[in-house]
């Protein structure tokens, strides 16, 4: 499976003055960086592996990654957009929640997954027809930081 696009940073400082949920901009950022490296957009993507730590992960990431505008994550859940069978499946796997978050395995989790969606080895989960997946995760904020760090990685295509 290729690697079609990637790209990590670091956050800032979080003073607390954004009115965005904590992550956001950094998803947002790094997310605009791995659509433009693999020459594609959020559109492309055929399903999605997302930092889906806390409850709101899973609506945040989809906004933050360009799937819809601010606010519309709830409505793509709601439509069936990003279950499987959906046009954009998310978290076919069951995301970090349904394997315990393991810290540091995490990523690779993920990674497993996607290459697993696109080799059509992902059994009852398998999103048909995936060509093209995206993988975003990131670590914690911690000592002030808005997310220590951040990475998609765009594969397939």
């Amino acid at each position: 499976v290729r690697i079609a696009g990637s790209a990590l940073r670091s956050g800032r400082l979080w003073d607390h003055r954004s009115t965005q949920p904590w992550g956001y901009e950094l998803m947002g950022e790094v997310a605009a960086a791995a659509w433009e490296d693999a020459g594609i957009g959020p559109g492309d993507v055929d399903l999605f592996e997302v930092h889906d730590a806390f409850t709101i992960g899973e609506l945040t990431a989809t906004e933050a990654l360009g799937l819809t505008g601010p606010g519309g994550g709830a409505d793509l859940v709601l439509s069936g957009h990003t279950a499987l069978g959906g046009r954009q499946p998310v978290n076919p796997s069951g995301g970090l929640l349904s394997r315990g978050h393991p810290l540091g395995a995490t990523g690779l989790a993920q990674i497993a997954e996607a290459v697993w969606q696109l080799r059509g080895d992902a059994a009852a989960r398998q999103v048909e027809g995936a060509r093209v997946a995206a993988v975003e995760t990131m670590g914690g904020g911690t000592a002030g930081i808005d997310g220590n760090g951040c990475v998609v990685v765009v594969l397939g295509g």
